[in-house]
């Protein structure tokens, strides 16, 4: 089952046209929009999902994690089960020494709540989600923001400090440099309540012939 999109994608689309051209003829080169949703996974889950795919390449981190899922009864990973897998396991599965400590850390915080339950999720704004998410080990602010978009379905997230959204901006609107996250925050006031949307067309730029 695919985490459901918390928007319509034709009413953001049309709005993002509407006041910004420079993303509307972007968004008409690349074409439909397909926010890949992943799979619904628990709190848990999609944390350990985020620091196995960090600063690695796709592919990469898509073996370390089938190796990692593995070792969980019935492929599904919960805090307590991995508390009590060995270091020796979690390393021979491909996960460095500070990941390892990452979702050491995010096990001790499921279980003593830091982690909000999915429902609490729901609930909570982005930014309250973040400033939890945040006291975990390994966790910043980017790692949050990609499970706002791709994993819960929120609608207006533009992680400014992102190298693709920055490039892809630079590539749709002009400039000589990269544009500094400020910049690109106070420019992307104009996407609201649609950010998500825009980031995913400004990540697709960079795809674009």
């Amino acid at each position: 089952m695919s985490t459901p999109l918390k928007y319509d994608p034709v009413v953001a689309i049309a709005q993002l046209s509407a006041r910004d051209k420079k993303l509307a003829r972007l968004i008409d080169r690349v074409g439909v929009f397909a926010m890949p949703t992943r799979e619904a996974m628990s709190p848990f889950e999609m944390l350990l999902h985020a620091i196995v795919y960090q600063q690695i390449t796709g592919r990469a981190a898509d073996s370390i994690h089938t190796r990692l899922v593995a070792l969980f009864p019935g492929g599904k990973p919960g805090p307590k089960r991995l508390q009590k897998l060995a270091d020796e396991a979690l390393r021979s599965a491909g996960l460095s020494r500070p990941k390892l400590r990452a979702a050491r850390d995010l096990a001790d915080k499921a279980l003593d709540g830091t982690v909000p339950s999915r429902r609490q999720l729901n609930a909570m704004e982005d930014e309250a989600i973040i400033g939890r998410l945040v006291q975990i080990h390994g966790i910043g602010r980017w790692s949050a923001e990609m499970m706002l978009i791709f994993q819960l379905g929120r609608p207006d997230v533009l992680p400014v400090t992102d190298l693709g959204i920055r490039k892809g901006f630079q590539l749709s609107h002009g400039g000589r440099e990269l544009p500094e996250p400020k910049k690109l925050l106070r420019y992307g006031e104009r996407w609201r309540p649609f950010r998500s949307v825009a980031s995913w067309y400004l990540w697709r730029a960079n795809y674009l012939p």
